[in-house]
């Protein structure tokens, strides 16, 4: 439930059309669903503007369905799933469409991510670009996270500066962007450099593409955290996921 159906709910008890105890058998699913597993959160978007995501590792398929039906009778937001397997996914798919919300938005690979019902559309510009196509398992659950929150992201992989004339190529959009995430691994200095062509918000992601001395993502962390331009936000290595809900903060 979100503050607008709560505002709706409490309207319609004042206009009579909802009886008191209708109203609290719906509340009494607030602040939280206890399915003896795990508490789902039903008051995240009354606190934060912002749905709870159902994190898929170390949950059964069965879990992972059962969490996303509550969600999505329980609460009037997006539904995501994160890093889900195939099982999974298909577990949560079978349970939404029989409470008729159709398969979902499913962005397959390592990185898998299913979406049920988008927020309203947003009209702020966000782009995701990469430094390589290594980094696309980490952009694409970025950019799944992005439109359960409602913005349409524009994609731009294989970006990174060893070839800067594939970035240049790329600064208008850059320019015209009200949010920029980036995606690197390796070394991580696209972050820098982006930081230095837009004024946008940039959100910077490191990730684990690298060889031996790119540590796991460890020197593409540092190197962002280190950046020479200002005003770089940087979230863990790999998470995609947080770049997203960074970006759902900071724009209207």
């Amino acid at each position: 439930m979100d503050s607008s159906s709560l505002r709706t709910l409490v309207e319609l008890v004042a206009a009579g059309e909802v009886s008191p105890d209708d109203a609290v058998r719906q509340l009494r699913r607030l602040p939280f669903s206890d399915l003896g597993f795990a508490r789902v959160d039903h008051q995240r978007d009354l606190r934060q503007g912002m749905p709870e995501a159902v994190y898929a590792p170390g949950k059964s398929p069965e879990q992972c369905a059962a969490i996303v039906e509550d969600l999505l009778q329980g609460t009037d937001t997006a539904v995501l799933v994160t890093r889900a397997s195939d099982a999974q996914v298909k577990a949560v798919t079978a349970v939404a469409e029989a409470l008729g919300y159709g398969p979902g938005d499913v962005t397959a690979g390592p990185h898998a991510t299913v979406v049920f019902r988008p927020a309203p559309p947003r009209r702020a510009r966000v782009v995701v670009i990469t430094a390589g196509t290594a980094d696309l398992p980490v952009a694409a659950e970025c950019t799944a996270v992005l439109r359960a929150h409602g913005f349409t992201p524009t994609l731009k992989v294989d970006c990174g500066v060893a070839g800067l004339h594939r970035l240049l190529a790329e600064a208008d959009t850059l320019a015209d962007a009200d949010a920029v995430v980036v995606v690197a691994g390796m070394e991580g200095a696209l972050a820098s450099v982006v930081g230095g062509l837009t004024p946008a918000p940039v959100v910077a992601v490191p990730t684990s593409a690298g060889y031996g001395s790119s540590l796991e993502g460890v020197t593409a962390l540092l190197t962002m955290l280190s950046a020479c331009s200002s005003g770089i936000t940087v979230v863990g290595i790999d998470n995609g996921y947080g770049a997203a809900c960074a970006v759902a903060r900071l724009l209207p």
